[in-house]
């Protein structure tokens, strides 16, 4: 790579950085995977479309597309089971990518239920990138040309290591988001013990084990069981009116 696409790599790749993180709190998921994925459509040379795919406890779920038809083809690979996004997120080659230059050429014959359909609905070439390595959620960003050919090694160079940036990026965030999950799961059954203790007259430990107690006969989760308290308490309090100020 000489010096000038060496400065342009660089210069994308620091771009796609500061629109992925610019005033946005990486605990809000959602939109930090949206950014990502027009980051990297805006980024990658050749690349038209982009989109998300996760599995998740052997679910594939589509999410993200920059435009309806990406999301029908994400979707399909997802119904079918194959498709370089499943290669990408189960099985990807060491470097974390899987190209296809034409698939309505001999690339498509290794997806030979996807590679027609994508063609029908308009495009030819088609990365994936695999984003995350271990844990219970795998994912691959998918990038699709309507151009055959059109993924050159400057393209795949830029498309792994926007990948290694973002799979960390990724990372990070879902982090955040479970341990906002976790805070709020944290809050709701305080709340609850915090009911249950005026109520009944028990203390912290007590309104604890009660909760437990009624989860486990139940078979409900322990959050599910202080939300429904919580929601509960709060009805009957908007049924019973304001109360009256004190003097």
């Amino acid at each position: 790579m000489d010096d000038p696409e060496h400065e342009r790599l660089v210069k994308s790749l620091r771009s796609a950085a500061e629109q992925l993180t610019e005033n946005r709190s990486i605990r809000d998921f959602e939109a930090t995977v949206t950014k990502l994925v027009h980051a990297a459509v805006d980024t990658i040379p050749g690349v038209e479309g982009g989109g998300i795919s996760r599995t998740e406890e052997g679910t594939v779920r589509s999410s993200h597309a920059t435009d309806p038809a990406v999301y029908d083809l994400d979707r399909l690979q997802s119904d079918l089971g194959q498709g370089p996004c499943i290669t990408a997120a189960d099985d990807p080659p060491e470097a974390g990518i899987v190209v296809a230059q034409d698939l309505a050429g001999a690339d498509g014959e290794r997806w030979p239920v996807f590679a027609p359909r994508c063609v029908e609905a308009g495009f030819r070439a088609m990365m994936s990138v695999q984003l995350s390595l271990h844990g219970r959620r795998r994912s691959a960003l998918n990038l699709y040309s309507r151009t055959p050919d059109v993924f050159d090694a400057s393209a795949e160079l830029t498309a792994g290591l926007f990948g290694v940036q973002a799979a960390t990026l990724l990372h990070g965030a879902e982090h955040a988001a479970d341990l906002g999950q976790a805070l709020a799961s944290r809050d709701v059954i305080g709340q609850a013990k915090g009911i249950l203790m005026e109520r009944f007259t028990v203390d912290d430990d007590e309104a604890f084990q009660m909760l437990v107690d009624s989860s486990q006969e139940t078979n409900v989760k322990l959050v599910d069981v202080a939300t429904w308290l919580v929601g509960e308490a709060r009805s009957k309090r908007a049924e019973a009116g304001p109360r009256p100020q004190r003097r």
